[in-house]
């Protein structure tokens, strides 16, 4: 059966003269990627994005056909879920209209793509669906080194107005320098084993973020009264500590229906600099309230999507004996295999070379006696010096 499928298509393409209008099917694409090195998952024609390479790979395997290879717009590209620039995803889904006649295009759709991006496969849906619109919840995944939950360094760390060793470094908000940490000092902080008291700490640091609440301070270009601010969490979880080649690890799974530009990397910051101040976690109830404060991003490094959820439409189509789920169940061992091989293994390799959270509390604790994170304080407000006014 399958031969014969093959045999026809490779038949119907060989006896054609000229471009034919192939059918196109709307299907569900699901796929995989390390975004290391790419501008996010959004596509633009001037920057290398993963959106951008895929499609490339869809014309080039025929998914495609000439006539539409000139904007994704016309085979109706959308996604479930928006990366930024250097996230992953072991799971996201991509709305498109393509040629898949062929029993081979999923693997020749991988044949042009990098090693850091696969495509899993495709699940045919409705002519009107939208993989954004009808996505009503994303899962999201944060790893985190334990050593960046211990308490800061008694000293203070001085910004420099100069660079005094070539090895200081360079903060571009503040147009200024700090010392980097040596190697013993890095060896000594990737010995860190957390404590259950402190694990505890940053457990009900994050359970604060569950509901919906207004989180105008954990994106940009939004205040208070943006009714698009208020966002539903539905759970966040603290895993167990693990160790990855002697360095202790613990993740945050966190699911929510959608999340905005920068929201779960400013939520791990707070939670993680609440955490190692000792500030209580009321702190974090107030930054849901009118005021506006800075909170900074943690390093993109850790971020993953795990996948978007289509429950909603699932359940509509269910008794359609036409029309299948969307699912990544059947691509799990797969899925598995890369998140290790080229998410959970590229990351670790990546922090140890450019010790990204060891320069963030570098970043951090250079500015622990200003008043911009002086809401990190033992009494648990936010006092009036740490409110920004515009």
């Amino acid at each position: 059966m399958l031969y014969n499928a093959r045999l026809a298509y490779s038949l119907a393409r060989s006896f054609c003269t000229k471009p034919q209008r192939l059918p196109k099917t709307k299907v569900a694409l699901m796929l995989g990627f390390n975004g290391t090195g790419f501008q996010g998952m959004q596509y633009n024609p001037s920057i290398r994005s993963i959106e951008q390479t895929l499609f490339k790979a869809l014309c080039k395997a025929g998914a495609v056909s000439e006539l539409n290879s000139v904007d994704p717009k016309k085979i109706q590209m959308a996604r479930a879920a928006r990366t930024d620039k250097g996230v992953h995803a072991v799971g996201n889904v991509v709305s498109v209209k393509l040629v898949v006649e062929d029993p081979d295009i999923v693997s020749k759709i991988n044949q042009h793509l990098p090693d850091q991006i696969k495509v899993w496969g495709y699940t045919p849906v409705t002519g009107g669906f939208h993989a954004k619109k009808a996505c009503n919840g994303r899962e999201y995944e944060y790893w985190l080194p334990t050593y960046t939950l211990e308490m800061p360094p008694s000293r203070s760390l001085h910004l420099r107005s100069s660079r005094e060793h070539p090895s200081d470094l360079y903060i571009a908000e503040e147009n200024a320098y700090i010392p980097v940490s040596t190697r013993e000092n890095i060896a000594e902080k990737h010995q860190c084993r957390i404590s259950n008291s402190k694990l505890d700490q940053f457990r009900d640091a994050m359970a604060v973020f569950q509901g919906t609440h207004n989180f105008h301070n954990y994106t940009i270009q939004r205040n208070a009264s943006d009714p698009s601010a208020n966002r539903y969490i539905m759970r966040v979880e603290v895993g167990q500590p693990k160790q990855f080649d002697g360095m202790e690890w613990v993740n945050v799974k966190l699911r929510g229906q959608s999340f905005m530009l920068h929201q779960i990397r400013k939520m791990i910051a707070m939670a993680m600099l609440v955490t190692r101040t000792d500030t209580p976690t009321s702190v974090i109830s107030q930054s849901f309230e009118h005021h506006k404060i800075n909170i900074p991003k943690a390093p993109a490094l850790g971020l993953l999507l795990e996948k978007p959820l289509f429950d909603g439409y699932n359940q509509r189509i269910a008794d359609r004996p036409d029309r299948l789920p969307i699912s990544f169940d059947s691509y799990k061992d797969a899925m598995d295999e890369f998140k290790e091989r080229w998410i959970i293994n590229e990351m670790l390799a990546t922090e140890k070379e450019q010790n990204s959270f060891d320069r963030f509390l570098l970043y951090m604790d250079a500015q622990q006696t200003g008043p911009v994170f002086s809401y990190l304080n033992k009494e648990g407000c936010i006092p009036p010096e740490a409110i920004l006014t515009f």
